[in-house]
């Protein structure tokens, strides 16, 4: 059942993205700023080492909320 229901959360996201894609692009902005002013700050391997960082803690923190 927990299958369902997580593929239930991503349909309704996916169809959430195509009926309004400036909700995911006002979602996805302040991520966007961080990692361009990290890049222009340092180099893109800092940024990708960030992007990765950020990757990982919402990996985790999304399997301890669950």
């Amino acid at each position: 059942m927990a299958k369902e229901i997580d593929r239930i959360r991503a349909r309704s996201a996916l169809e959430t993205v195509k009926e309004s894609p400036l909700i995911a692009a006002v979602a996805l902005a302040p991520a966007v700023v961080v990692l361009g002013v990290v890049w222009w700050l340092t180099n893109w391997f800092v940024a990708l080492l960030v992007l990765i960082a950020l990757g990982a803690v919402v990996v985790v923190r999304g399997k301890f909320v669950r």
